[in-house]
């Protein structure tokens, strides 16, 4: 058995690893940990969202950003959502840290993570006007959208009305492909 001791890294040291490791790693409370690969019914609901948010973004000055683009939330959590919209300016060449909408599809190795500890995590970003959870063996999901009196969750209906876009999606063409 071999040992070797576990401490957190700094950023610069988990940026470094990024940089070189064929996986990616989130990273939370300064520990790294390694990702799972999705499934093909995830990668297109991704796939779909950001095909629909694009349009929308360019037209506001935004930008769209899919699964391989951290979002660092403190020095020592970053994670990577699987799609996420900024419309200030770039905040770092490797990783972003004000999005105005977070969305994350489920997956049983994440929905817990996913709903609980993300769910936390996202809320407490101040320029996060929506964080969106899409469920990916079925259409459907939750928006927690912000208002003047805190976040309030929303379940996801034939049309979801974006936050900060100012637009509106039809859930079928979210899952087109998919169910």
């Amino acid at each position: 058995m071999t040992e070797r001791a576990l401490r957190p890294l700094t950023e610069e040291e988990y940026l470094a690893l990024e940089r070189e490791s064929p996986l990616r790693h989130e990273l939370l409370g300064g520990l790294p940990y390694a990702m799972a690969g999705a499934s093909l019914d995830h990668n297109l609901i991704v796939t779909n969202l950001v095909a629909l948010l694009k349009p929308l973004a360019r037209a506001k000055g935004c930008r769209v950003y899919s699964e391989t683009v951290k979002l660092k939330l403190s020095e020592d959590t970053f994670y990577y959502p699987d799609v996420m919209v900024v419309c200030g300016p770039k905040a770092h060449p490797l990783y972003e840290t004000s999005p105005c909408l977070v969305a994350e599809v489920l997956s049983p190795g994440t929905e817990v993570q996913d709903r609980r500890e993300k769910l936390s995590r996202y809320l407490r970003l101040p320029s996060l006007l929506g964080y969106l959870i899409l469920e990916s063996g079925r259409p459907g999901g939750v928006l927690y959208r912000k208002t003047p009196e805190g976040f309030r969750e929303e379940t996801l209906g034939e049309t979801l009305v974006l936050p900060c876009l100012e637009g509106t999606l039809p859930l079928a063409a979210l899952y087109e492909g998919v169910v």
